[in-house]
């Protein structure tokens, strides 16, 4: 009897039979990676404010995009991504410049607020001053006989309204990507045109105008809102008496330098299957910071990539692509193509139209994978996501998934405000709703790990990507 207690403490010390011990917790699901990215995400949040405060504007091509894409690629190391690499690509690289001035010299004379647009000319060294002829619409500068403006500046309007899916932004958009080219052509010294954007405060909207073959850029540039309503309010008390304005701006070209595509991989246990392209863009424009265009794109589809493959490698591999210098051209959505379309991808979704909740699903396999198609809307009903019959077609950053005709998803954000801070300096981190950004998040670590745990084809091979169907 003395010796029991001895033989029951050897006992004790002993292995405990495999059946008694406690079996490993197993991964979180889905759902409660979801739920848990809903209330607790850090990470979208910390890669947008770091990445504004640590670097702020990222104009494409030049020393602040690099520092950029270095701060990105040290972000993605340290959450744990693999495969992280700076990919670069050669560009014709536009700057905007230190001087950009416009004030009315007649009959109404002050000074007006513009920024030059994206791949304008300069003025001649002191500027320019002209009589303004205004267009309401792109239409009625293309009914302009030519040579009409030979000396003038031209000035176009439009009616831009905010609607939560950003469709007039193709309403309005020509009058930058394409009126001060149609300006020009018909003999316009200079263009000006009220800011493709839907806010009232005096802070122009800037982005890229464009101009035809043989037609020389000209200098142009985007008044804010209100300088254009004032602008426009001259015209009509004006009684028929010239608007002379003068315009002084100095952007630059610097020829070919380098810009890049940031990418970082969650490798997947089976390498033979395509990977899920999760993309964004780390350029901004140079007049604010770039939060909602596009850093918290990053943030977001970053943060749940972690997130949808916390603590359990998936089947596939999740590809995060930040693209360079997409604003002023897609190119690093061509580079990246070009570079790597020969690697298929099973499908590409793509972050770029701010931090609002997310209010809709589509893709461009309702028809063609109707399972997977409502297996993910079913999943979404949760976060208020409805879907509907309209095809998926894809972000700018996954031009490789339209070239590859594969699989595409559209997670909709409310875009009701994201035209009151499109390229302006409006566009900084205090925007952002964190709890509509964790909104951003949990949608998409809910659809990262539905697909990144797919065995089947997400597209099957022959069937048409964009093929409709109706419940």
């Amino acid at each position: 009897m003395k010796t029991l207690p001895f033989a029951l403490v050897a006992l004790a010390a002993l292995p405990a039979p495999l059946a008694a011990r406690t079996p490993p917790a197993p991964p979180p699901t889905v759902e409660q990676r979801a739920d848990s990215a809903l209330k607790n995400d850090r990470l979208a949040w910390g890669f947008v404010e770091g990445i504004t405060t640590e670097v702020g504007p990222r104009q494409a091509g030049t020393e602040a995009e690099a520092r950029g894409r270095q701060w990105a690629m040290a972000w993605l190391r340290a959450q744990g991504f693999a495969n992280v690499a700076d990919e670069p690509f050669q560009m014709d690289t536009w700057v905007p410049g230190t001087i950009h001035r416009a004030e009315v010299v007649s009959p109404f004379a002050q000074p007006l607020v513009i920024q030059p647009l994206g791949d304008s000319a300069a003025t001649p060294a002191g500027g320019l001053t002209a009589q303004v002829v205004m267009f309401r619409t792109v239409d009625e500068l293309r009914a302009a006989p030519a040579g009409s403006l030979a000396g003038k500046i031209a000035y176009i309007s439009h009616a831009m309204t905010p609607t939560q899916d950003g469709s007039h932004y193709g309403f309005a958009g020509p009058a930058r990507w394409v009126g001060a080219g149609i300006a020009a052509s018909k003999g316009a010294l200079a263009t000006v045109i009220k800011s493709i954007g839907t806010d009232w405060h005096r802070n122009p909207h800037t982005g890229g105008t464009s101009f035809p073959a043989g037609v020389a850029p000209t200098p142009a540039g985007a008044l804010s809102l209100p300088d254009a309503a004032n602008l426009e309010r001259m015209f009509a008390r004006a009684g028929g008496r010239p608007i002379t304005l003068r315009l002084e701006m100095n952007p630059q070209r610097l020829g070919q330098t380098t810009s890049g595509n940031v990418v970082g991989e969650i490798v997947g246990r089976d390498p033979s299957l395509p990977p899920v392209l999760v993309a964004c863009h780390i350029d901004s424009w140079w007049n604010g910071t770039g939060a909602f265009d596009d850093a918290a794109g990053c943030g977001i589809v970053a943060a749940a990539a972690r997130h949808a493959t916390a603590g359990a490698q998936p089947l596939r591999t999740v590809r995060v692509l930040m693209a360079g210098a997409e604003e002023v051209g897609l190119h690093g959505s061509v580079a990246y193509s070009a570079a790597h379309r020969d690697q298929p991808i099973a499908v590409g979704l793509e972050s770029d139209f701010g931090a609002d909740r997310i209010y809709r699903f589509n893709s461009n396999f309702r028809a063609a994978n109707r399972a997977l198609h409502d297996r993910i809307a079913a999943a979404l009903v949760l976060f208020g996501v409805s879907t509907s019959d309209e095809v998926a077609t894809g972000g700018a950053d996954i031009n490789i998934a339209r070239d590859q005709r594969t699989a595409i998803i559209d997670l909709q954000q409310d875009g009701t405000r994201y035209f009151d801070l499109h390229h302006t300096p409006d566009d900084t981190l205090d925007k952002i709703d964190p709890a509509q950004l964790r909104q951003n998040v949990a949608i998409w670590t809910t659809v990262i790990g539905i697909l990144a745990n797919e065995r089947e084809t997400i597209l099957p091979a022959g069937q048409a990507p964009g093929s409709g169907g109706s419940r």
